[in-house]
C-alpha cells in the first residue's frame, strides 16, 4: 500500500490485521507503517499516535460487535432478544479472539459514540422486562459482565473440563434470563 492510498480507515484495516495475527502487543505505529509499506512519521498524517490508533481500533471493533449482535436481536424481544444478543456477543469474540482482547474495556471520549450504540443495543433487548433506569443499567451491567467474562474465559481456553462449553454457555443464559424475569 503506497502513502497514496493511505487514509485514517486504512490505517486502523492495517492495524486490524496486525491484532489478528500478532495480538495486541504486536500493535505498534512502526508495525502499521511497514504493514503499509510507509515510514512511520506517513501516519501521523492520519493517527496522532498509538493511543488514538487503539482508539479508532476499538471503536471499529466496537462497532463490529453492534452490528452483528443488532442484527441478531432485531425483531426479537424478552429472552429470545438476550439469547440472540448474547450468543451473538460469544460468536464476535470467539472469532476474533485478538481484536476482541485488543478493544479498549474502559469508558473513553474517543470510544462514546460506539459504546453508546452497543449500550442502546442492550437496553433495548432488555425493554420487554420492564426495567426503568437505573434498574435497566445495572442489568446491562450484569448482562455484560456475563457474555465477556464466559466469552474471554473461553477463547482463552481457560475451561479445561470436559462438558460441552455450549451447554454451560446454555445455561448461562437459562440463568440470566430467569434472573431477568424474576419479581423484583
Amino acid at each position: 500500500m503506497g502513502r497514496a492510498a493511505l487514509s485514517r480507515d486504512a490505517v486502523v484495516d492495517l492495524a486490524l490485521g496486525l491484532v489478528d495475527e500478532e495480538g495486541e502487543a504486536g500493535l505498534t505505529l512502526s508495525a502499521v507503517a511497514g504493514r503499509a509499506g510507509v515510514a512511520t512519521p506517513s501516519l501521523y498524517k492520519h493517527v496522532r499516535n498509538l493511543a488514538e490508533l487503539r482508539e479508532l481500533l476499538s471503536a471499529r471493533i466496537m462497532n463490529e460487535i453492534a452490528d452483528e449482535v443488532g442484527a441478531a436481536v432485531l425483531g426479537r424481544s424478552g429472552d429470545e432478544a438476550v439469547r440472540a444478543l448474547m450468543e451473538g456477543w460469544r460468536s464476535y469474540v470467539l472469532r476474533h479472539p485478538r481484536r476482541y482482547s485488543a478493544m479498549l474495556q474502559t469508558p473513553d471520549p474517543g470510544l462514546a459514540t460506539a459504546g453508546a450504540r452497543l449500550v442502546g443495543i442492550m437496553l433495548a433487548a432488555l425493554r420487554a422486562y420492564g426495567l426503568a433506569d437505573p434498574a435497566a443499567i445495572h442489568a446491562a451491567r450484569c448482562l455484560r459482565a456475563a457474555m465477556h467474562g464466559f466469552s474471554v474465559l473461553e477463547a482463552g481456553g481457560a475451561f479445561g473440563l470436559p462438558e460441552k462449553l455450549d451447554d454451560s454457555y446454555a445455561l448461562l443464559i437459562g440463568m440470566v434470563t430467569a434472573g431477568l424475569n424474576a419479581p423484583r
